[in-house]
């Protein structure tokens, strides 16, 4: 797909200015048929949900269709399954409370340290409430990977739920969830996957993980900011939703609670069209590894998808290179360039001597976009022991950034380390 960069780029209006988008892992930019997707909605379809009349019932349409996609995106069993909600984290409080009426004091639930804390603290607020105990599963400092053996002992217990991340949003760490879910579910426990810094990277498919819930969020793969909650479709039909009268008790609206962001849910509806167009446009070599196992737009989606992660593997390799390359910095997380498959391209690192809110402060001026900090992977930082120092400078290419974005990054970064 890097040869073809420029027909890629030419789908992101963002990308006509001359700075590079490094910022990535906090948002990517917006392709234009999702852009297309909001603006028709406003000019053609804008009202609210059931009513009478012509715009409504388009309306009602657009987000039927909405659904569809998304479920075909995340290979879900039926596009009930699917809510839609303000953003992950909010989504995830709401599943965390409606979950958590079932615990009884005693309990158990587990969570990991290497999680953005929306994966974390919504879960340790429900069970202080409810009396219920956490355990949190550590990871290895030196790669940045989950500790499977503190896993398994956290596991022991026979814990209610696994609230695991399926990509690292601070380190890149891509968690093994084919060999995690089933252990979990061996000890008895749901397993809630946040997928948010995942899902811009590869293929997902939630039926062949298992797992029972899981979250992302559209602006992190070319959409609008809009939070999207997989559930199995048997728990969200017992599952108790926290929502108003006469809101309706069926499938999604009943965790889909007031009036939606319909136009950026069309916004949505439009992102997935640009990855589907990617898998017609660069997945038609790729159609064999799926065949047999989708159809239809679940196929190209999986083209896509796969498509877009083989074209991500030379920048990625191009910018860890640079980043190993760099006098005075120090890099976290997986380093190995043969694990490149087990992390997404998203790094995180120090420059000795200097700040990270410094170094991203001059970055910025010389139009290349970084973020500093934790980025809410609080635990990670923390147990880094660099919280209290301006945490990290993070790093994120994805599909429709090049070699020669990693080659000018690679000269300005040299210059602020005095290389």
């Amino acid at each position: 797909m890097q040869h073809n960069s420029e027909l890629i780029r030419a789908q992101f209006p963002a990308l006509n200015r001359p700075d590079i988008f490094f910022d990535n892992p906090g948002g990517t930019q917006i392709a234009q048929q999702s852009l297309d997707r909001i603006n028709q909605y406003y000019l053609r379809h804008n009202s609210n949900h059931g009513g009478a009349f012509a715009t409504s019932r388009e309306s009602d349409v657009i987000l039927d269709e909405a659904h569809a996609a998304v479920a075909d995106l995340l290979n879900a069993a039926r596009p009930e399954e699917i809510v839609f909600g303000n953003n992950m984290t909010t989504l995830t409080l709401h599943v965390s409370r409606s979950l958590s009426r079932s615990w009884q004091p005693g309990d158990e639930i587990v969570v990991t340290r290497l999680d953005h804390d929306a994966n974390y603290s919504p879960w340790v607020l429900a069970a202080r409430d409810r009396g219920v105990i956490v355990r949190e599963v550590n990871f290895h400092a030196e790669d940045g990977t989950l500790d499977l053996d503190d896993l398994r002992k956290k596991l022991a217990g026979g814990p209610k739920l696994l609230a695991v991340g399926y990509a690292s949003n601070a380190l890149g760490t891509i968690n093994p969830l084919a060999e995690i879910i089933p252990l979990a579910h061996a000890a008895g426990a749901l397993v809630y996957v946040d997928a948010v810094q995942y899902v811009p990277h590869g293929p997902v498919d939630v039926q062949a993980l298992g797992c029972d819930f899981l979250v992302t969020s559209s602006y992190k793969w070319f959409g609008p900011h809009a939070g999207m909650l997989y559930g199995r479709y048997d728990l969200l039909d017992e599952l108790f939703a926290y929502k108003v009268r006469p809101a309706s008790n069926h499938l999604p609206g009943k965790f889909e609670t007031g009036t939606q962001n319909h136009e950026g849910i069309a916004g949505v509806l439009g992102a997935v069209e640009y990855l589907e167009w990617l898998g017609l446009t660069f997945g038609a070599d790729l159609a064999d590894s799926f065949s047999g196992r989708y159809a239809g737009r679940r196929l190209r989606l999986k083209q896509g998808m796969a498509a877009l992660h083989r074209s991500e593997v030379e920048v990625s390799q191009a910018l860890l290179d640079v980043l190993l390359e760099t006098p005075g910095l120090t890099l976290y997380g997986l380093k190995d360039a043969s694990r490149l498959n087990e992390r997404v391209p998203t790094y995180s690192f120090r420059l000795k001597g200097k700040h990270p809110h410094a170094v991203a402060e001059a970055l910025g001026e010389r139009g290349i976009f970084v973020w500093d900090g934790n980025y809410y992977a609080l635990n990670v930082t923390t147990d880094l022991g660099i919280e209290d120092d301006g945490g990290m400078v993070r790093v994120g290419p994805v599909h429709y950034n090049t070699v020669a974005e990693v080659q000018r990054f690679a000269e300005e970064l040299w210059k602020i380390a005095g290389g």
